[in-house]
């Protein structure tokens, strides 16, 4: 989000003393959990989700991200100038996989974050900041199409054509969460993103196209016992990535959100998602078995002039796989 937010008890107290009505508060946690977070799996960028890997292959990630713009709210809500920045530590890991012959794999996410928010509540200004972990996010893939699963040895002769593959991601609903506050790095719920994949090489270019659809189930906890649902959110995203060596690649990438709206005690919010996203990617290897990449994306919602940026950096270890 794609691809997940904070109050200090100060922030809270600020709150409090305006006396601002329920559906008010509500919309800001949504803003800060939707809008915000770069570990939302609805607006991820993602290149090269669906390549051909050797079977056994592992993969040791640790990354480090930023996020910072302003907070899409409810047009009607005394909030303005409501923004934000994150910063999040992941340590992650992904293994290749021989599924009934298939190419395929399975990857495990774990973030910590740190949030300040800030806005100006009828005229006064409000800030608050949070920290701990965030929801961790399990992907498996398949690809059933074009990309079989392969030793070592085979691989040194595989040439990519058409790829057609498919992923789930899951997020967790394990962490820091607090029904009492205001807003929360973990959301209380659980999210499922299935996705299809298509993955065409022309030479050393590679076309990369891929829908998909995050649906997430109630927090029944949310801000003193209420029960907040949301409706799903539907993207497609594509890349144009081009390869100068093994494990030296730069890719743009490009996506289109919309859905999200959420609903409290049945009452809907006026907070649906909709806008593009653009980016960019670069792989370079450092060793044999290291490499690093580098990323940066920025997001723009014309109706709401909802805007904010990411960047990012990470560093991989591999190992196995007969390499």
């Amino acid at each position: 989000m794609h691809a997940q937010s904070q109050a200090a008890s100060s922030g809270y107290s600020k709150l409090r003393r305006k006396e601002i009505r329920v559906p008010a508060l509500t919309a800001v946690v949504l803003a800060f959990q939707l809008g915000i977070a770069p570990c939302a799996i609805a607006q991820q960028l993602e290149p090269r989700a669906y390549t051909n890997l050797p079977v056994g292959l592992n993969f040791l990630l640790a990354g480090y991200a930023h996020s910072q713009g302003d907070v899409l709210l409810d047009p009607s809500l005394p909030i303005t100038n409501a923004g934000a920045k994150v910063d999040i530590l992941i340590l992650g890991y992904l293994r290749s996989l021989d599924l009934w012959g298939k190419s395929g794999s399975v990857g495990l996410v774990l973030p910590r974050a740190w949030i300040s928010a800030r806005g100006d509540l009828e005229g006064q200004p409000s800030s608050a900041t949070r920290s701990g972990m965030a929801d961790p996010e399990l992907r498996l893939s398949i690809n059933f199409l074009g990309a079989p699963a392969l030793s070592a040895e085979e691989f040194r002769e595989y040439r990519q054509d058409t790829i057609v593959g498919t992923s789930l991601v899951v997020t967790a609903p394990w962490g820091q969460y607090d029904g009492t506050k205001l807003v929360n790095i973990g959301t209380n719920r659980w999210s499922f993103k299935p996705e299809i994949g298509c993955s065409k090489a022309v030479g050393r270019w590679t076309i990369e196209v891929a829908p998909a659809a995050v649906f997430y189930t109630d927090n029944g906890d949310f801000f003193g016992g209420k029960t907040r649902a949301q409706a799903p959110i539907y993207s497609v995203q594509s890349h144009l990535t081009y390869t100068f060596a093994p494990s030296c690649w730069l890719g743009l990438d490009a996506g289109y959100f919309i859905g999200g709206r959420s609903t409290v005690n049945g009452v809907k919010n006026d907070d649906q998602q909709e806008g593009p996203r653009v980016g960019a990617t670069l792989a370079l290897p450092v060793t044999r078995n290291h490499s690093v990449k580098f990323y940066a994306q920025t997001g723009f919602n014309a109706d709401r002039e909802h805007d904010f940026d990411t960047f990012g950096i990470a560093w991989q270890y591999r190992w196995g796989g007969g390499f």
